[in-house]
C-alpha cells in the first residue's frame, strides 16, 4: 500500500500535467487514501456573466477531486476515469476561491463511487455551493503520452 506522501505525490503529479486541471490553476491541499482536498482561486476567465464561478468550473474541479480520491483507493497502477457525474448546485459561488473535498465512498476492483462537497470561500468563511456524486471506472494508469483509442 502506498504511503500518504506517495499518494500526494501521485495526485500532485497528475494535477500538474498539461490539461484542464493545471490550466485553471487547481491546487492540491490534502491527500489521504480515498480522500482529497483541492482548491481553485478566482480568475475572471473562470466566472460566468454574473461574476460567480461558472458551474462548469465547479463541476470540473469536483470531477478532478473525485477522480483523485478514487484513484488513491484503487490498486496501484489503476487510474479513475469518470463514468457518471451528478452535480447539485446549492448556492452561487461568489467567493475568492473554491475548495473541493472528495471522499471515496465505495471502491471495488473496477468501479468506485465518490462524494464531493464544494465550498465557496470568502474572507476565510466557507459556504457550500455544490454537492457531487461521481462514479469512476478503473483503467490502467496512463503513460506520458495521451491514450489513443481511435485510429485515424
Amino acid at each position: 500500500m502506498a504511503t500518504v506522501e506517495r499518494l500526494k505525490e501521485l495526485v500532485e503529479g497528475v494535477t500538474a500535467r498539461a490539461g484542464y486541471s493545471s490550466s485553471i490553476g487547481t491546487r492540491v491541499l490534502e491527500v489521504r487514501r480515498g480522500e482529497v482536498t483541492m482548491a481553485l482561486d478566482r480568475r475572471s476567465d473562470l466566472q460566468q456573466v454574473h461574476g460567480q464561478f461558472h458551474g462548469g468550473v465547479i463541476a470540473g474541479l469536483a470531477d478532478h477531486a473525485a477522480g483523485a480520491a478514487v484513484t488513491t483507493a484503487f490498486p496501484e497502477g489503476k487510474f479513475a476515469v469518470t463514468v457518471d457525474l451528478h452535480v447539485n448546485f446549492l448556492a452561487p459561488a461568489l467567493g475568492d476561491s473554491l475548495i473541493a473535498r472528495a471522499k471515496a465512498l465505495r471502491v471495488g476492483g473496477t468501479i468506485g463511487v465518490s462524494h464531493v462537497d464544494v465550498y465557496s470561500v470568502c474572507a476565510g468563511k466557507e459556504e457550500i455551493c455544490a454537492v457531487i456524486t461521481a462514479t469512476m471506472r478503473a483503467v490502467d494508469f496512463p503513460g506520458t503520452e495521451p491514450a489513443r483509442h481511435f485510429k485515424i
